[in-house]
């Protein structure tokens, strides 16, 4: 039998947690939807991912005004899929800051991913009537790294290396020692590798070990609240990429067709992490990439809304 495709047989409402990691920092989290973060500082605040509609921003901002009346001065995108971008327009005269490699990605490919992902989750775009029309663009860019400062308060802006895109970003607050990572890490959520560079990941995640954070937002799955959970959601997300990816390389190596490829994956993924959110949604499309990946392609194919369910028939079908 055929499986719904990609989520959008998941339709059931999601419980929404809003954590406190420290003075002024917030988890908004939502049982493996996508996780936004709040950093306040003596003046203003940030949020980190915007969600993907102005409709499910108004509910994080609605939770920010629960603990601070200040304004909402900057919107990080960690990095350029539309499940975090596409509601930046609630934030009123908000800054939108993310990577020189994110504003490349969306010129790129904005388009396509905008409608791709509104076909794959459509209970995470409510309201998708009211996304301006158009792409979020940012309003200032970097390359590695940039600092903001909400008064006394820094916030560093790190582009660390490629992983689950060309141009994630982890933002650190130093006077509390907490990262939000986006999906570079996650937590009990399997990891969405459709652009990812699978090779690479690995050394980001390095780096994001050497901040020694007390605590992480990551972009899927609980807070991580404490330099033991930190530690077990990079082992996990770790895990996770090394076990698909050492799956499919063999498989490339044996001359597999993507199909068996995908099948082979599933035998070594389904018994540790099949219990992961949106395990069943990610693995044809993660099968997809890290099989282009071990053939040699660097750069990750552009998905459509049809080279989506074109590929979950031959795959899940």
């Amino acid at each position: 039998m055929s499986k719904a495709f990609a989520s959008t047989a998941d339709l059931g409402p999601k419980k929404i947690s809003f954590d406190q990691l420290g003075e002024g920092l917030y988890a908004y989290t939502a049982e493996g939807d996508p996780n936004s973060g709040i950093i306040v500082g003596d003046d203003s605040c940030m949020v980190i991912d915007a969600q993907a509609t102005p409709a499910m921003a108004a509910d994080v901002i609605a939770k920010v005004r629960t603990v601070t009346d200040k304004p909402i001065k900057y919107v990080v995108l960690s990095h350029y899929h539309a499940v975090r971008v596409l509601g930046a327009s609630a934030y009123d005269g908000a800054t939108i800051l993310a990577s020189d490699a994110t504003r490349g990605l969306i010129v790129e490919r904005g388009e396509q991913d905008k409608a791709s992902e509104i076909g794959r989750f459509p209970r995470l775009f409510p309201g998708a009537e009211s996304i301006p029309s158009g792409l979020t663009w940012p309003h200032a860019t970097f390359a590695r790294e940039m600092t903001v400062w909400l008064g006394k308060r820094q916030v560093k802006l790190m582009h660390l290396g490629r992983g689950h895109t060309a141009g994630d970003i982890v933002a650190v607050v130093p006077d509390a020692e907490v990262a939000f990572t986006g999906d570079l890490v996650e937590y009990h959520s399997a990891c969405y590798c459709g652009d990812a560079h699978f090779k690479d990941w690995p050394a980001t995640l390095d780096a994001i070990s050497a901040l020694n954070a007390k605590a992480v937002v990551p972009g899927r799955g609980a807070a991580l609240t404490s330099a033991a959970m930190v530690k077990d959601g990079i082992m996990l997300t770790r895990d996770f990429l090394s076990t698909l990816y050492a799956s499919v390389a063999d498989s490339v190596a044996k001359k597999r067709s993507l199909k068996e490829a995908f099948d082979a994956a599933r035998v070594a993924m389904d018994p540790k992490f099949a219990s992961f959110a949106i395990y069943e949604h990610c693995l044809p499309f993660n099968v997809s990439r890290a099989y282009d990946e071990a053939s040699g392609i660097d750069w990750p194919v552009i998905w459509t809304d049809i080279r989506d369910r074109e590929l979950w028939a031959k795959l899940q079908g």
